[in-house]
């Protein structure tokens, strides 16, 4: 898989040249979703997705979004993974190239189930007990009707240069995904002035930073190899040098990238030989060899919000649980 071209940020002549099909892109997703009839599901159901292509946060949101909602089951299109589902995911049976990636990072505080069938993803989940269904993505997909819509957008980002794939990285255009949206969630510092579109589109604001655990600041003076296979991977090296920690090397991957034991051993002696921590993310680390695993530092992250009393009252319907009448 290929990282997201640097003309989907900041524009330029091909993205102007692409333009004609990212129009088409757009129509097509409107025409999608014009005639479907979505399954109305017995509890409820909260999508957490974004409106463009690669990593904007939502599967960490997800994860603390599960807080808050006892009883819950996580739904996931297992994106990169070959199961088509519905499967719950069992963490000692299955694997990234099995299940994809972030489901395996879902299933480790609620079950999750895959399916490419979204509603039959649901139906299962509904006959196994979940008491309401957070949806990691699917935030394009009109199968089965959301409750509760959060749109998540990366603060120093945004929408990219504006235009729908290929042209840019948009799904599809911003207003069709605003006037969706229960809340939109901005992640980090808004540095692109997504606030001031948010308000004009009259949807209420959730701000949340991604933050490392307490334990991150033993990086500090440390000399680090970090690595990388996420949506945005320099933000993930910028994080560590915020803590202080020296990075010697840095290596890029794609997105969902699916690491060979050579590559992650070329790694290690490549950390070895500057007496070096070799470091990577929770959502990399998954994608690795079981027997490298040991040999590798995470660097965990939380989700902080900044007024959580008002999460909790956008999702005060679904902690009841109540089933529809």
């Amino acid at each position: 898989m290929m990282r997201a071209p640097e003309f989907w940020i900041k524009g330029g002549p091909l993205s102007w040249l692409l333009a004609p099909a990212g129009w088409l892109w757009g129509v097509g997703s409107a025409w999608r979703g014009a005639f479907d009839v979505p399954f109305v599901a017995s509890i409820p159901v909260i999508c957490v997705g974004n409106a463009v292509a690669g990593g904007a946060g939502k599967t960490p949101i997800a994860l603390s979004i599960a807080e808050h909602l006892p009883g819950l089951h996580f739904l996931s299109r297992g994106y990169g993974g070959q199961e088509e589902g519905p499967l719950l995911v069992d963490l000692k049976k299955h694997n990234h190239v099995q299940v994809g990636d972030e489901p395996l990072l879902l299933a480790d505080v609620a079950p999750c189930w895959i399916a490419k069938d979204r509603v039959a993803g649901a139906k299962r989940a509904m006959a196994k007990g979940a008491t309401c269904l957070v949806m990691d993505d699917g935030y394009q997909n009109p199968s089965l009707k959301k409750d509760i819509s959060l749109l998540v957008v990366d603060g120093h980002v945004g929408f990219g240069n504006g235009r729908c794939i290929p042209a840019g990285p948009l799904r599809e255009p911003i207003g069709r995904a605003l006037a969706r949206a229960s809340a939109v969630i901005i992640l980090g510092d808004d540095r692109t002035g997504i606030s001031a579109r948010v308000r004009a589109a009259g949807k209420p604001i959730l701000r949340a930073k991604l933050e490392p655990e307490a334990e991150a600041s033993a990086l500090a003076g440390q000399d680090v190899v970090a690595f990388a296979g996420i949506g945005r991977p320099e933000k993930f090296f910028k994080t560590l040098e915020s803590l202080g920690a020296k990075l010697v090397e840095a290596y890029a991957f794609p997105d969902h990238y699916s690491y060979q034991a050579s590559e992650i051993a070329e790694l290690l002696t490549i950390a070895e030989t500057h007496a070096a921590a070799l470091i990577t993310t929770t959502k990399d680390l998954v994608r690795i060899p079981f027997h490298q695993r040991e040999s590798i530092g995470v660097l965990q992250i939380v989700v902080t919000w900044d007024d959580e009393d008002a999460l909790h009252d956008l999702l005060r319907p679904a902690m009841k649980g109540v089933a529809r009448q």
